[in-house]
């Protein structure tokens, strides 16, 4: 395709919305009464409950109705796929990475972005300290993976190679031995979730400092009075306070790392033990065309996110109360 047929396509497609945009618009204008406020809604959420449909209800069905066929999507093979992903050594690997992604990121993330938020506070260059800390998150994944890289970087020690890996450097400076830090089992998964950690803690230092800020200053001062040291203070009247933002950071950074997939792409292509079920269902999909099982992955990656979601809405609506 040229780039005239790709203009041309973005200019129609633009023409598009904007016919639409004026249809409901010139429908919404002729309409009165109350009957015609209802009109007037329903003009307008009925684009966008079509666009719904059409771009995640039905690919949702169309992927689970998938993974109950075989590799080339032809044969109904039942529940095989799902069988396969919690029998088989290689998924369960998947599993046990996926999990320990789940545990360890969210709750290390968390209280790294606590400790900076409660560190930064008030301080006398706050606001420098908070955009460097906040930094990584205007980086894309695949440019923090980029990043470590070089940091894992591993050249092997003959003929008198240079490290230019930061770690390897580090640990031939204090005379150590260089490591492929990304090719050695299981610890190379935790060397990944580091990488999302460093950038998932500016993120919640950003949440829970403002949280911080916004607790009363009767309630800080009546603790004071009472006599309440630092740490009694951070304990029964910080932690308490931020409840509701710390359920908020963990559920959110909880949901990223679900479904975690650049970092894992980018640095070891999800090889050595490192694949995770959002790399897996790439892998499995457009890799190994094994479309069955892809699907059946994609729709355990949506069941393991969904409660995250819910939970978070109740604490949400629980908190505003």
């Amino acid at each position: 395709m040229t780039a005239v047929e790709k203009l041309t396509q973005m200019v129609l497609v633009l023409l598009g919305f904007a016919a639409v945009v004026g249809v409901i618009v010139l429908v919404a204008g002729r309409v009165k009464g109350r009957r015609g406020d209802r009109t007037v809604a329903m003009t307008f959420l009925l684009p966008t409950v079509a666009v719904l449909l059409i771009g995640l209800v039905y690919p949702a069905s169309r992927t689970v109705y998938q993974s109950f066929f075989d590799a080339a999507g032809s044969a109904f093979i039942g529940i095989d796929n799902y069988t396969t992903i919690f029998t088989d050594s290689d998924q369960l690997v998947v599993l046990r990475n996926t999990v320990a992604w789940v545990v360890i990121t969210p709750f290390v993330a968390t209280a790294v972005g606590l400790l900076y938020a409660v560190l930064v506070d008030r301080a006398r260059l706050e606001a420098l300290a908070k955009a460097l800390i906040f930094l990584p998150m205007a980086i894309s994944f695949v440019g923090a993976s980029i990043i470590w890289k070089f940091v894992y970087e591993y050249r092997p020690e003959q003929g008198g190679i240079k490290q230019i890996g930061l770690l390897n450097q580090l640990l031939v400076m204090v005379g150590g031995t260089p490591q492929q830090w990304l090719l050695n089992e299981p610890w190379n998964n935790l060397f990944l979730i580091v990488i999302m950690i460093w950038i998932q803690a500016g993120f919640a230092m950003t949440i829970l400092s403002a949280a911080i800020k916004a607790i009363p200053e009767d309630i800080v001062e009546a603790a004071r009075l009472d006599g309440v040291g630092a740490l009694g203070m951070f304990r029964f009247v910080t932690v308490p306070s931020i409840r509701p933002a710390l359920i908020v950071v963990l559920t959110t950074i909880g949901i990223a790392t679900l479904k975690v997939f650049d970092i894992v792409r980018t640095l070891t292509g999800g090889n050595f033990g490192t694949s995770v079920v959002a790399n897996e269902f790439y892998t499995q999909s457009l890799q190994t065309d094994n479309q069955g099982l892809g699907a059946a992955l994609a729709v355990l990656l949506f069941l393991l996110v969904v409660p995250v979601v819910v939970y978070n809405v109740r604490q949400l609506r629980a908190s505003e109360a």
